[in-house]
């Protein structure tokens, strides 16, 4: 087979990848992407990316084989033990000290979901405050693309060979053990909230402590590295810690991390972000060009009319996460911090206005949804409103996300209606 041919046979792959499955791997070092496409492909004894790509769509359960086969790195709760007790004897103190009793602490584990990452913090803070003060201030967020390993983290339930790297101390304590499988408490399976997160494509959590991403980033390209290096600044309280992997360092010119520990590969945030900097922080913001101060005032205006807006607004990314909510929607459907993120059908707004199909329908059709007469009743009121989903598409027509746009309507023009839906 010619190269030309090969190349566009793998374009064709991954155009499908990302089309119908939302996997964007575009951003990722190509010759990393190859060599583990091969490996899989040379397991199954297929040649060729277009056999390959025929297998794929006759067989759907290969799919999670292969994005586990392309997203697997060498990270495992307590592998290099010598930094995580770098990090539970000295970093999560200063974090606790940094603390007043009361006040939250939030961890982010990035990139990685399979969750054994997740419960070694979890177990880490856990010794430091005490279960009770662990479940009453501590949140942790575990990330990634991958739904099998996210179902599995939520699971907790994992084999020996699994937690080798963990003391037989904490699992003794943490966890409960049956047959070969050791499965974690449900007070701290209940303390960690696994969601789908794409480190290209999506805006960053915020007012995080502790961020771990450990043999993740050395997946991507130098410039995608740096950007998500820039997202994981604003992430970070003042006061918050970065935690790589060994083989990953800090490639960005300008310092935004500093070096707390170089060998644990354990930075402190620093310094300022720049306006060029600023902007990658929303991923559709990443393409912008700027070069004068007019146009950091046209991003602070239509952030302010999002804000500000009379109506109750909902930004969603094109998975349908929660990535935006002005005040007048966090009050009218009592969100919090905790669900951004969370896929908008989730929510309690998402299951009054049956969300998940009007996001399928949006994702088929590309125009813009409305839903009429809706009924919201809390245990304080009974409210109606209408609900307006505007696609937000790319110049090449592939969509990016949502915009919901909800208004509230006076009860007495509803009372005896019905909902009625359009688009």
């Amino acid at each position: 087979m010619s190269k030309s041919v090969c190349q566009q046979e793998l374009e064709t792959l991954l155009n499908y990848l990302q089309q119908n499955h939302a996997y964007n791997f575009s951003d990722y070092k190509q010759l990393n992407l190859i060599a583990r496409l091969q490996d899989r492909m040379q397991q199954l004894k297929v040649e060729k990316y277009s056999k390959y790509l025929q297998y794929l769509q006759d067989k759907p359960e290969e799919l999670n084989v292969l994005i586990d086969t392309i997203l697997k790195h060498s990270t495992d709760s307590f592998s290099e033990r010598d930094s995580w007790d770098y990090l539970a004897n000295k970093i999560i103190p200063q974090i606790i000290k940094s603390k007043h009793p009361d006040e939250r602490i939030r961890v982010w584990i990035a990139g990685y979901a399979c969750g054994q990452e997740a419960y070694a913090v979890s177990m880490l803070l856990a010794e430091a405050l005490g279960m009770e003060q662990y479940l009453q201030r501590v949140q942790i967020f575990a990330t990634g693309i991958e739904e099998d390993a996210l179902y599995w983290g939520r699971q907790g339930r994992y084999s020996d060979s699994e937690l080798a790297d963990i003391p037989r101390e904490f699992l003794s304590k943490y966890c409960e053990q049956i047959e070969q499988f050791y499965i974690f408490r449900s007070e701290l399976r209940r303390s960690i909230i696994f969601g789908r997160h794409d480190l290209v494509m999506n805006a960053p959590i915020s007012k995080i402590d502790l961020l771990v991403c450990r043999n993740v980033l050395k997946s991507f390209d130098a410039k995608i590295y740096a950007t998500i290096l820039i997202r994981f600044h604003f992430a970070l309280n003042d006061n918050g810690f970065l935690f790589l992997g060994k083989t990953e360092s800090l490639t960005n010119e300008k310092q935004i991390f500093i070096p707390v520990s170089m060998k644990h590969s354990i930075f402190h945030k620093a310094g300022n972000l720049s306006l060029q900097e600023y902007l990658q922080i929303r991923p559709e913001s990443a393409e912008k060009k700027v070069h004068n101060s007019s146009d950091f005032q046209i991003i602070h205006f239509w952030q302010a009319a999002f804000q500000n807006s009379p109506f109750a607004l909902l930004a969603v990314d094109c998975h349908g996460c929660l990535i935006m909510a002005n005040e007048q929607a966090r009050t009218l459907f009592d969100l919090k911090d905790d669900d951004l993120g969370v896929r908008v059908q989730d929510l309690e707004i998402g299951q009054v206005a049956n969300l998940r199909d009007l996001m399928k329908r949006l994702n088929r059709d590309r125009c813009l949804i409305s839903k009429k007469n809706l009924k919201w009743t809390t245990s304080h009121s009974t409210r109606y409103f209408d609900i307006y989903i505007t696609p937000i598409i790319k110049p090449n027509g592939s969509l990016i996300g949502a915009n919901l746009t909800c208004i509230a309507i006076p009860l007495p023009n509803y009372e005896g209606s019905i909902p009625v839906e359009i688009g």
